[in-house]
């Protein structure tokens, strides 16, 4: 079982053999493969080709699923809940939804509009960017299956926590007016038929593909320069162990750099390959995915700014809290 997964892991997952392929064929062209440029160019060609696969496959299959939870079943499945439990299935149901933040807000006004617990629906909005089953499977193709797993249930766990605190503090008088006074509707969606479920599939990936695109280009660009040419002592100086701030400070990067999750994972495999600890490789992600500025922006048409605020400081806390637990116990993990 264990050689099994290990192709599975580095060969159908990681796409090595692609990554051995294009260092073949840069070497036939002439070029250097132990050169910084050639090994630039190298882990570019390499992660933008095998995320775009990943990617279009595992929208395909999520947009598939999320077929049969359209934005009003989603609001009738999150109204049987009420308490803890009702946030942790906001949380959930974040995972099947668009990958990135922006995408996520009108979805976020839908349902509180809808009338749903505005903890419910601060859980989604806070899992929706930051975790997905698509997330899930390409961080397990780059960093393993225990970073993975430990990426998506902790991002669950601030997710509930997140929705649970605003809850328990009474924040609904700072949602619009205009918001909590619409009425959601109550018409019953016709069901799909197979060929029309994978037609909208189709739809969804290309949809989505185009937006990620550009963030995948980015955030591959980014770390192909940090793989190549950033010393790893300079990693290490600055976001490493012996840096007490390194968490904070990766969390302060991560914020206005606005990308899914596709577009940061480059960037982490590239910081934790120069030996960047754990905590703040996966500080850094759920910054970028989650407090990004351009959501932060939309979501302020729905809630005022003192709600936006504690919104802000919740998931800034958690993802710090986790980032020096993380530091800690990450030697035991990776």
């Amino acid at each position: 079982m264990r050689l099994i997964w290990d192709f599975i892991q580095n060969q159908i997952l990681g796409m090595k053999w692609l990554y051995e392929l294009i260092g073949s064929g840069l070497s036939a062209l002439g070029a250097d493969t132990s050169a910084a440029w050639v090994g630039c160019i190298r882990f570019f060609l390499y992660d933008v080709i095998k995320i775009t696969v990943l990617l279009c496959f595992l929208i395909f299959l999520i947009s598939y699923i999320q077929s049969y939870f359209p934005p009003e079943r989603s609001r009738r499945i999150l109204g049987r809940f009420r308490g803890l439990g009702a946030n942790c299935i906001g949380a959930l149901l974040g995972t099947v939804t668009p990958f990135c933040s922006c995408s996520s807000v009108p979805l976020f006004i839908g349902f509180t509009g809808a009338g749903l617990p505005l903890g419910v629906t601060f859980s989604f909005l806070i899992s929706s960017p930051m975790v997905d089953l698509g997330s899930l499977l390409l961080l397990m193709s780059i960093f393993g299956v225990k970073i993975a797993v430990v990426y998506v249930a902790v991002g669950l766990v601030i997710a509930v926590i997140g929705g649970t605190v605003i809850e328990k503090l009474g924040m609904e008088k700072y949602v619009e007016s205009f918001i909590r006074t619409s009425v959601g509707s109550d018409i019953d969606l016709p069901s799909l038929k197979k060929k029309e479920r994978l037609a909208y599939a189709g739809e969804n990936m290309i949809s989505t593909l185009r937006k990620a695109f550009p963030y995948i280009i980015v955030g591959v660009g980014i770390g192909a320069v940090i793989h190549n040419w950033i010393p790893a002592e300079w990693v290490e100086t600055v976001l490493g162990g012996n840096n007490p701030f390194g968490v904070i400070l990766a969390v302060l990067i991560g914020v206005p750099m606005y990308a899914d999750i596709f577009g940061a994972i480059p960037i982490a495999e590239a910081l934790l390959g120069k030996g960047a600890p754990l905590g703040v490789v996966l500080s850094f992600m759920m910054a970028v995915t989650a407090l990004s500025l351009p959501s932060l922006i939309m979501l302020r048409k729905a809630v005022k700014p003192k709600l936006i605020a504690l919104f802000t400081a919740v998931c800034t806390a958690g993802i710090i809290i986790v980032g020096y637990f993380f530091n800690l116990i990450g030697s035991f993990i990776i």
